[in-house]
């Protein structure tokens, strides 16, 4: 029998796979290298629609690449500029927005994802989810930026209104190396 609870990616992954259906709408905030912006589009269908936002032009080709070879292109739309501008791009609702929060893998790690960025992104995302719809959130705290992230997150979603959102937190308590968190946002009312 497969482990349920392996790592935050792992169980942000099956919670996609529970929410997103064709012809759904998703945002990946952090694009990267494109495995996560690949796999909501293969939940999406071909209906669907996947935006995904980044900094650096090296993970809008990579993700370029990666989603021409998969036939999986015409799914996407992808976007070079950081998350904390989602509202010029994106008008309509989304089901689910998902955010893999550190630096680039395999690139430049001096170039990360910062506190006052991502909650800007975060704030901008609460209003853009439809009725239902969650917003994933991977911390690694195993960096400087990180540790801060996390801690200005945590304050964040303390915060929410509890009869709009349900807010929870998985963290792994027994593992070393400050293994990445999950945070869950789901939009319940209106």
């Amino acid at each position: 029998m497969d482990k349920f609870f392996t790592n935050a990616v792992e169980i942000s992954k099956r919670i996609c796979k529970l929410k997103l259906q064709k012809g759904d709408k998703a945002i990946d905030c952090t694009m990267g290298n494109g495995n996560d912006t690949a796999f909501l589009c293969s939940l999406v269908g071909e209906n669907g629609m996947v935006y995904a936002f980044d900094i650096q032009e090296s993970a809008v080709i990579n993700t370029t690449n990666k989603l021409k070879e998969l036939n999986l292109f015409n799914r996407a739309k992808l976007i070079l500029d950081g998350h904390e501008n989602i509202d010029k791009y994106i008008k309509e609702k989304v089901k689910l927005i998902i955010f893999n929060l550190g630096y680039l893998p395999k690139g430049n790690h001096e170039i990360t994802t910062k506190k006052e960025t991502t909650i800007k992104a975060l704030k901008k995302s609460l209003n853009l989810l439809e009725l239902n719809g969650i917003i994933l959130l991977v911390v690694y705290k195993g960096h400087e930026n990180g540790m801060e992230e996390k801690k200005a997150l945590d304050e964040f979603t303390l915060n929410l209104n509890q009869k709009e959102y349900t807010v929870v937190n998985i963290s792994f308590t027994n593992q070393i190396n400050n293994p990445p968190e999950l945070i869950c946002i789901e939009k319940i009312c209106n």
